[in-house]
């Protein structure tokens, strides 16, 4: 039995990034001699085990061969007899593919530490096309390691490219994709996911309510940049820079997608995007299974966020009724996310990257407003039900009111 450190520890180990989870392969044993010592096994699919101490997953040697669509259309071979070189074979990037013994001796059969100083992500060997998800694996791999100058290699984007056009992308189940998509947008440049799947053909596939919005121009007074599609990336950067949480990078990604459907002979202009965008917004959420708080903020984003740009100039009525949408009584966390997807927006403009954005305290003190309207008294003055319900919107409003009478002043 001999055991090796592979994939993820060993390439950050020698990018000098931090190693958080270590995998491990097994090489030489049998599922019965790793259960003797004490090992637990995962799932029923491969033969995976937990460490009886430490936890980490330590998997024994194994070949796989393509029966079948989408990602787990797999038939797996774990045998005393396959090596460490053909276990590395089946891996998706030649940087993920070397292992390392317990003296840090490296075994690199397909030139991984090669393509590490090149900044080059390579596929190991052409089974990287029987794998759809792999798309979506090196896309975010492109945008975690875009800081340090990684590029997809040519060959590798054309395979990628073929992956998509085979019709292999839609056999993916919303919850892998979704693990994917979520964990990209949380890199520093989740940017650069969008930009790649775009560029081998997958964005098409997978979002064409995205892909709809490259090339779409809008108003060169309030966009710079011209292009909606190239707006979305810089506001999904802007996201990233500023540390903002996945619901609120969701949003983001998401927020224009209206743009896409307005008529060419109306371009610049998008009237209505907003409520325009909100059925593709849906359909979006709902393809990818996301989490509820990504769903939900989503489509508030969606539908509000030009309210957010004019917060300063909305009557006291209609911005009642903006935080009544929130529920920002219950959960101000949410209208929180949607002022910091507001600034985002306004952020992702060229040239306006670091224009302040006063609407977003304007926004907060006007909840804190509503907020302070105290039940008690009008309880004590008898309200009760619906009729206590419209005491509190009237004051709420008296509330807002004077908020911004005093903000003007």
């Amino acid at each position: 039995m001999q055991i090796y450190k592979v994939g993820g520890a060993v390439r950050d180990r020698l990018l000098g990034k931090p190693v958080t989870d270590i995998d491990w392969v097994v090489v030489g044993a049998t599922t019965e001699e790793m259960l003797a010592k004490g090992f637990r096994p995962v799932g029923a699919d491969f033969p995976v085990f937990l460490h009886p101490k430490s936890g980490e997953e330590y998997a024994l040697a194994r070949t796989e061969r393509k029966n079948g669509r989408g990602y787990g259309g797999f038939i797996f071979h774990a045998s005393p007899d396959v090596t460490l070189e053909e276990d590395l074979i089946r891996r998706d990037l030649t940087i993920n593919a070397m292992a390392e013994d317990d003296q840090q001796n490296l075994t690199d059969p397909y030139h991984g530490q090669r393509d590490l100083e090149a900044r080059l992500l390579r596929h190991v060997s052409p089974a990287f096309a029987e794998d759809p998800l792999r798309v979506l694996r090196v896309a975010r791999f492109a945008a975690r390691y875009a800081e340090l100058g990684f590029t997809v290699a040519p060959e590798t984007l054309e395979l990628m490219r073929q992956l998509s056009e085979s019709g292999e992308l839609e056999a993916l189940t919303p919850e892998r994709s979704w693990k994917e998509i979520a964990r990209a947008l949380m890199e520093d440049q989740p940017q650069v996911f969008i930009e790649v799947l775009r560029e081998c053909g997958a964005l098409k596939v997978l979002m064409p309510e995205v892909d709809a919005l490259f090339g779409v121009p809008q108003p060169a007074a309030h966009h710079p940049e011209i292009d909606t599609g190239v707006h979305t990336l810089s506001v999904l950067e802007q996201a990233a820079l500023h540390k903002q949480p996945l619901s609120v990078r969701w949003a983001c990604l998401l927020h224009d997608l209206g743009k896409g459907l307005t008529p060419e002979e109306e371009w610049p202009r998008h009237i209505a995007h907003e409520h325009k965008g909100l059925k593709l917004i849906k359909a979006v959420n709902e393809r990818f299974k996301a989490p509820k708080d990504c769903q939900e903020l989503a489509l508030l984003v969606g539908k509000y966020h030009t309210h957010g740009h004019r917060a300063l100039e909305l009557k006291p009525s209609t911005l009642l009724e903006l935080l009544q949408s929130f529920d920002v009584y219950r959960r101000p966390q949410r209208f929180e996310e949607f002022i910091s997807a507001c600034e985002m927006d306004a952020r992702g403009r060229k040239g306006l990257e670091q224009r302040s954005y006063p609407q977003a305290d304007y926004l907060r003190g006007a909840a804190t407003a509503a907020r302070s309207v105290a039940v008690q008294p009008l309880l004590e003055k008898g309200f009760k039900g619906p009729e206590l319900g419209e005491a509190i919107k009237g004051e709420r409003l008296k509330a807002l009111k004077a908020y911004k009478e005093a903000a003007s002043a």
